[in-house]
C-alpha cells in the first residue's frame, strides 16, 4: 500500500524555520517531522511513500538520498508538484502513481498522531466509501467536520471554537476520488471534500488519541519539548 504525503508548501506561519528549508523538513528532535510521519506509517507495514514536493524540493531529495543508504527499508518517490500548487492539485499530480491501487493513504507533512492505522483500514473497508478522513479534537482553530453516523455531511474550513471534530489528515482514498480535483488551483479541503460529503462518500474515523499539527512556532516548540521529555504521544515505534 502507498502513502502520499504533502510536502511542497512554504509554511509561511513557521517562517522562523522555513525560510531555508521546507516545512516538513523542520526537525523534531534530530529528525524532520516528515520522518516522524513516515515512521508512524512504517510501524504498520506501510513503507511505500510518494512525497509531493515543491518548495526547496532539493533539500528533501538530498536528505533521503543520504538517510536511506543504511537505515530504513522504505521505497520513496519524490515528485516535484510545483511551488504554487495547492493541496488538491498536488494530489492530482501523482494520480498516475496511485491509479492501480484499491485505496491509498494520504496525509499532510506537518501533523503527527498515534492513530491506529490497522483500525483505520478496517473502518474504511467496512464503510465502503471513497474517502475516509481521520477526525480529531484539537483546539478550535481548524476546519470543522459535521458528522452523523460516521458520514461527513459538511466540511467548514478554519472553524472557530467548539468541541467539534476537525480534519486531522491521515486519509484513506480510493483513486476514484481524484476525479473531483480539477487542477493545480484546487484546494482539497474546499471543493473535493465538500462534493464528496454531499454525495455521502466522505466518512470520518473518530480518533480520540494524540494528534498535533506543526502550524506555528509554538506548535513546533511543544512537539520538541514532548520529544525531549520522552512524552511524544505519536511515537508508537521502538
Amino acid at each position: 500500500m502507498k502513502a502520499v504525503i504533502l510536502a511542497g508548501g512554504k509554511g509561511l506561519r513557521l517562517f522562523e524555520e522555513t525560510k531555508n528549508i521546507p516545512k516538513p523538513m523542520v526537525n523534531i528532535g534530530t529528525k524532520p517531522i516528515l520522518w516522524h510521519i513516515m515512521k508512524i506509517y512504517s510501524y504498520y507495514g506501510i513503507k511505500d511513500f510518494i512525497i509531493c514536493a515543491g518548495y526547496k524540493k532539493e533539500i528533501i531529495k538530498e536528505y533521503f538520498k543520504k538517510y536511506l543508504n543504511n537505515t530504513e527499508q522504505w521505497k520513496i518517490v519524490i515528485v516535484d508538484t510545483g511551488i504554487k500548487t495547492l493541496t488538491g492539485g498536488r494530489l492530482k499530480r501523482v494520480e498516475k502513481l496511485v491509479s492501480k491501487e484499491k485505496f491509498f493513504f494520504f496525509t499532510y507533512g506537518d501533523g503527527v498522531s498515534n492513530v491506529n492505522i490497522k483500525k483505520l483500514i478496517k473502518f474504511h473497508i467496512r464503510k465502503k466509501k471513497l474517502v475516509t478522513v481521520t477526525a480529531v479534537k484539537p483546539p478550535g482553530r481548524y476546519g470543522i467536520l459535521k458528522i452523523k453516523n460516521s458520514i461527513v455531511h459538511k466540511f467548514t474550513e478554519k472553524g472557530k471554537g467548539g468541541d467539534g471534530y476537525i480534519n486531522g489528515g491521515f486519509f484513506i482514498l480510493s483513486p476514484k476520488a481524484l476525479k473531483y480535483i480539477r487542477d493545480d488551483s484546487t484546494v482539497w479541503e474546499e471543493g473535493p471534500m465538500n462534493i464528496l460529503a454531499k454525495k455521502k462518500q466522505l466518512i470520518a474515523y473518530k480518533h480520540n488519541g494524540f494528534w498535533q499539527s506543526m502550524d506555528t512556532y509554538r506548535d513546533k516548540t511543544q512537539l520538541e519539548n514532548n520529544w525531549r521529555k520522552k512524552n511524544a504521544g505519536w511515537k508508537i515505534w521502538k
